[in-house]
């Protein structure tokens, strides 16, 4: 009996993997979304049969659900890996992730009806669904290390397998599949008391299953032409930016504190960088220069020409003044058209004639409608001449930039 049932198992590998690469190759002609959602049908089968379902094999007690199904989902999750990219894998993992908590929550509220039997001696059995729900988010979690650990392994071996497909699928499916073994032997001990015999059984079994599958994923690959023998040129930690959501997050942090208008950052960005900036130099002891830039008779030019015209000459003049900033350099939008830009180790002397070198490019590259010269005015403080703190150095540099357009405007103050 154990040999049949291990002829068994072979022929549902064999199936399962049949049936998952047929769905992602036609995944053009279907959609991606027929693929996830039957690997996310297939989790419900395969958590409830690891928990439940077991047979004798040569070496030992396993079950059909966390070898099968779970081993050939974790390389099927490779494949689509190598098939697409991690920014796609990580779709069906987080909507796993969701509907398994969301499962639980619902269990919960299940509880709160009072039931009506229907069908004699049968009555739903909540507890059951508890423990699937519990068993199945710790799986999810699991596969979600699983996946970010086994695409990154994958990646790491380009650089010794390249040319060896097969073997680099091997190699991930044993040492994945081993931490996988291990994480969820230990739920299931903790709610069943499994014995170790399932552990020492299933690790055996998911070895041979990362055979099976790597070979019949390679010979896909092979037979499909599919150009996966080069490895990735990313960075390891874009790939994993991808995967975790990262490079999202990223993103919404590059954007908030953002000048809509001229890409610059804002105002509440000055209110954080500013004090930390100045709290860095006074404990590094070294120099901070402010520069409050405000664009000359910009009133005028809304007037004349309207706000568009207004919006483009704002947006020129950060185009501008970005090219002549320093490494390091902060840029904000201080108000409507004037701009703060932090220098950090810039000494005053310094910083008047970087100040300088900005005037001038604003005014030889800033143009209105009818091809006149834009003009800015600029206060300049420094520390420590001028305090140690961002309220001093706005204060004295507001005071110097009023007293630049009392010169006439089109000029750098810094005394």
């Amino acid at each position: 009996m154990p040999n049949a049932n291990l002829v068994i198992f072979v022929g549902e590998a064999l199936v399962y993997v049949t049936a998952m690469i047929w769905l992602l190759q036609l995944r053009a002609r279907l959609g991606l979304g027929v693929f996830v959602a039957a690997l996310g049908v297939m989790h419900f089968i395969e958590t409830y049969l690891a928990s439940v379902f077991y047979v004798q094999l040569p070496f030992g007690i396993v079950s059909p659900g966390s070898v099968v199904l779970f081993s050939g989902k974790l390389m099927i999750i490779l494949l689509l890996y190598v098939k697409e990219d991690a920014a796609t894998v990580r779709q069906p993992i987080y909507g796993l992730l969701a509907g398994n908590l969301l499962m639980v929550v619902l269990s919960l509220l299940l509880r709160q009806h009072e039931t009506v039997s229907i069908v004699p001696g049968r009555t739903p059995d909540i507890a059951l669904i508890d423990e699937m729900g519990g068993l199945m988010v710790w799986g999810t979690l699991v596969l979600y290390l699983d996946t970010l650990l086994i695409i990154l392994l994958y990646e790491r071996l380009g650089k010794w397998l390249r040319r060896f497909a097969i073997l680099r699928f091997l190699v991930c499916g044993v040492v994945i599949l081993s931490f996988d073994q291990l994480a969820f032997y230990a739920a299931l001990h903790w709610l069943n008391d499994a014995p170790t015999s399932v552990l020492w059984g299933g690790w055996i079994a998911k070895m041979l299953a990362a055979i099976f599958y790597a070979v019949a994923i390679g010979l896909y690959l092979n037979v499909s032409r599919h150009p996966f023998l080069a490895m990735s040129d990313r960075p390891l930690g874009d790939i994993f930016n991808d995967l975790t959501f990262r490079e999202r997050y990223e993103d919404l942090l590059s954007r908030s504190g953002q000048d809509t208008l001229t890409g610059c950052l804002d105002r509440s960005r000055f209110d954080i960088e500013g004090p930390q900036m100045l709290r860095a130099a006074v404990a590094s002891k070294t120099p901070v220069s402010l520069l409050i830039l405000d664009v000359d008779h910009f009133k005028g030019v809304n007037d004349r020409f309207g706000h568009q015209e207004g919006d483009r000459i704002l947006q020129k003049l950060v185009e501008v003044m970005k090219r002549h900033l320093r490494d390091g350099d902060l840029l904000f939008r201080y108000g409507g058209e004037e701009f703060v830009v932090l220098c950090p180790g810039l000494a005053h002397a310094d910083a008047l004639g970087h100040a300088e070198t900005i005037r001038v490019a604003v005014s030889a590259g800033v143009f209105t409608a009818d091809e006149q010269a834009v003009t800015a005015s600029i206060g300049l403080s420094s520390t420590p001449e001028d305090g140690a703190s961002i309220e001093h150095l706005l204060s004295a540099a507001d005071l110097r930039l009023y007293a630049a357009k009392g010169r006439g405007r089109d000029c750098v103050v810094g005394r």
